[in-house]
């Protein structure tokens, strides 16, 4: 079957002249598509390829520097936990080093509260030592006095012989010192 054989209906060209006008306008066509819509075709492709491609190369920037911003972070996050655990550190020592002062402080307090009171038992000693003296000397004299049957009346006097006395007590061995003394 031949291809002017076919039946083609209402489309069959009564002319051969039909055929050529429909060569012709299809070589037309074609040129005027490949002369205005291919160009325009290509060139909005190629548009979108450069946008696909500057896309990528946004993104891949994009990523590099989040990548870089990650680091940046990671490594400021290290040195703050280097700078907190220094800090610990320094604190600690800090801690340390004012308990050691109040340490010091409070000892410094106490030895002073201690020489204080060692100073107001010294002083009240000597002050019991005096009163004890004046007590003891009167009542010697009253004594004295009673024995030889005699008042003694010169203060100067009688205050010498009791501050001899007394002296000569204070210089001689107790009764207790004298037994460890005759044991050895």
């Amino acid at each position: 079957m031949n291809i002017l054989e076919m039946d083609l209906g209402p489309l069959v060209p009564h002319h051969s002249i039909e055929i050529i006008v429909g060569i012709i306008l299809l070589l037309l066509l074609t040129w005027l598509i490949a002369k205005a819509v291919v160009p325009r075709f290509e060139k909005l492709y190629e548009e979108r390829t450069e946008t696909i491609q500057g896309g990528i190369e946004r993104a891949e920037k994009a990523q590099a520097e989040a990548k870089a911003a990650l680091e940046k972070y990671q490594a400021q996050l290290a040195n703050a936990r280097d700078e907190a655990a220094q800090i610990r550190e320094d604190a600690k020592s800090q801690g340390a080093q004012i308990v050691e002062e109040m340490r010091a402080k409070a000892q410094a307090e106490a030895n002073r509260i201690t020489e204080r009171a060692n100073a107001q038992i010294q002083a009240e000693r000597e002050q019991a030592v005096r009163e004890l003296r004046s007590e003891i000397g009167g009542l010697a004299t009253t004594l004295a006095g009673r024995i030889v049957g005699e008042s003694l009346q010169d203060d100067q006097r009688v205050q010498a012989t009791v501050d001899r006395f007394l002296s000569s007590l204070a210089e001689e061995p107790s009764a207790s010192d004298s037994r460890t003394v005759n044991r050895a």
